[in-house]
């Protein structure tokens, strides 16, 4: 796959490959509903000032916190070392990556993968307490476990499932090492206030963001644009968490090529 270089990058280009920075391990899920319209992914639009993918449409996600791989929390659905399996890494790593993509989901969308059991999830988090315990996740000041300890709540790891791996080109100044996840909106849940890094979000069905993209009209990395595509031809939500079982998850790092004397980023995908 070939797709032209994002302008926001073209400052970067030409940076020696040699003291290419370390890539920080991050997980990212995207998070489905049937619409009706079709199969819709929560979208949200990064403010033009980050550092990273500024004006870029992304899953919710985020840098794994070292507070991440706490392992004093309940957990139910593959342990770690399946997950671990899955993406090719340590247990350790592996439990971090699972707590990141729900923490994020929660910090990001105002969605969180939890229950009282193993065999419910929250029905709301959209009220005053929640949304505390949300800011106070997305400034560091708690972690995930202690959220979920405090309210005696079940890391729902089952509502999760596999997608694919990216890492950044060895160009860009910051670079993420990226687990992707899919997960289906809980019944009775529904998404929250923006984040800060945000300054747009809405559900938005897969093919009509595609052909968005293809119109110039959003933009998207690599990353997100493949997994989008990968998804549009599911008839419903739930057929993602199915689908997932039967991928290839090996690392993508797409790298520059230049073409006429254009800049393309090119992926070998598994």
């Amino acid at each position: 796959m070939r797709v032209p270089l994002p302008t926001s990058l073209l400052e970067h280009v030409g940076r020696d490959v040699e003291s290419a920075a370390p890539a920080r391990d991050a997980a990212t899920v995207v998070l489905l509903r049937d619409g009706t319209d079709g199969v819709e992914a929560y979208l949200l639009r990064r403010q033009q000032s980050m550092r990273f993918a500024a004006g870029m449409y992304v899953f919710p996600g985020g840098a794994v916190d070292p507070r991440d791989s706490d392992a004093d929390l309940a957990w139910a659905g593959p342990a770690p070392a399946i997950w671990a399996e899955r993406f090719g890494c340590s247990e350790e790593l592996a439990r971090a990556l699972v707590c990141a993509a729900v923490r994020e989901t929660f910090e990001e969308a105002g969605v969180l993968l939890a229950g009282p059991d193993a065999g419910s999830v929250v029905d709301d988090a959209s009220a005053p307490d929640w949304q505390a315990d949300r800011a106070a996740l997305e400034a560091h000041d708690i972690s995930l476990a202690e959220v979920l300890t405090r309210r005696s709540l079940v890391l729902r790891t089952d509502l999760l499932a596999a997608w694919t791996h990216w890492i950044t080109p060895t160009f860009e100044p910051r670079r993420f090492d990226t687990r992707f996840f899919v997960a289906v909106l809980p019944e009775g849940q529904r998404v929250g206030t923006l984040p800060g890094e945000a300054d747009h979000a809405s559900w938005m069905p897969l093919g009509a963001a595609l052909a968005s993209v293809d119109a110039g009209e959003m933009g998207m990395l690599p990353p997100t644009a493949v997994t989008c595509r990968d998804l549009a031809g599911l008839e419903h939500a739930a057929e993602a968490l199915t689908a997932a079982a039967d991928r290839t998850i090996a690392p993508v790092v797409p790298r520059l090529v230049v073409i006429d004397g254009n800049p393309y980023l090119e992926t070998e995908l598994p």
